[in-house]
């Protein structure tokens, strides 16, 4: 085992590793699940190589545990080269039981408000800086701080042409005729895609590798639509809990995964920036 790694370990969790695990998942650096010398685990994530400071992944984690009820690990330590975690028992595969649990914990999540959009702190999606500057309006915050940033810094690391960005533009400049104000900013866990939820049985263990900020449920909802998280069980538990409002599957999930098709066409370029292109034209641009 690497030296440097097990002195870390021992330090800010005061039991000595005895083994460590690959696992997989996760954008950022190289994570491994700890076999302590007391039987217990932990959670190892190391940013070696990355420009990416692990501490602001332990802030939303810690964020998360104190102001919702939502399940994450516990933060042992953070720090921008390492993140130490409770380790959560887990698989991300779901039944029908577990998509209402999930239903139920995020309808609860997004009950929590705050008086603005976006949050005191950036955040990262993905390993990629995530702005919060916060705003009072959600969608000049939606338009300028996801949609404006991701497509400008896109198009600087030439993952996006000239002309595409302009449509965007256009697009941002018209977007309150396709997305209305929510009553409140919500809390968002950010990034619920399969990998980032863990459950056993019917119960969801755990919640992790968020992208924290206040916005709007939809766009959570749209997320989650995109990579088909869930299934429609969880789709009518959670309406029975916080009703989505008519026409979110029908126009507004595709408004809203503009955002994270931004995030994997800076991540992974490909078929993504076509996606984004695709919705644009959908709505007129």
């Amino acid at each position: 085992m690497d030296s440097w790694l097990t002195a870390e370990i021992l330090e800010h969790v005061g039991v000595d590793p005895i083994h460590m695990s690959p696992l997989s998942g996760g954008c950022v650096g190289e994570v491994y699940r700890v076999e302590l010398a007391d039987l217990n685990h932990c959670v190892c994530k190391v940013g070696r190589d990355s420009d990416c400071d692990l501490s602001i992944e332990g802030y939303m984690l810690d964020y998360l545990a104190n102001h919702s009820g939502l399940p994450v690990p516990k933060v042992l330590h953070a720090s921008p080269d390492i993140l130490i975690m409770e380790f959560i028992e887990g698989l991300s595969t779901f039944t029908i039981g577990g998509e209402a649990h999930a239903a139920s914990l995020l309808a609860t999540l997004h009950q929590n408000s705050a008086p603005r959009y976006g949050l005191d702190k950036d955040t990262l999606i993905g390993g990629l800086h995530q702005p919060n500057a916060q705003s009072d309006s959600w969608i000049s915050f939606f338009g300028e701080h996801r949609l404006l940033h991701f497509s400008e810094c896109a198009m600087k690391e030439g993952k996006m042409g000239l002309d595409t960005f302009r449509r965007m533009d256009q697009f941002v400049s018209k977007l309150d005729g396709f997305i209305a104000e929510p009553k409140a900013p919500a809390l968002l866990h950010g990034d619920v895609w399969t990998t980032n939820v863990l459950a056993v049985h019917d119960k969801i263990t755990g919640f992790i590798d968020p992208a924290v900020y206040y916005g709007h449920p939809e766009i959570e909802l749209a997320f989650i639509t995109l990579f088909k998280t869930f299934g429609q069980k969880f789709f009518d538990e959670y309406h029975k809990l916080n009703p989505i409002a008519d026409g979110f599957f029908e126009e507004r999930r595709d408004v809203y995964n503009l955002y994270p098709l931004l995030v994997h066409a800076r991540l992974f370029g490909g078929g993504y920036l076509k996606s984004v292109e695709n919705t644009l034209a959908r709505f007129g641009f």
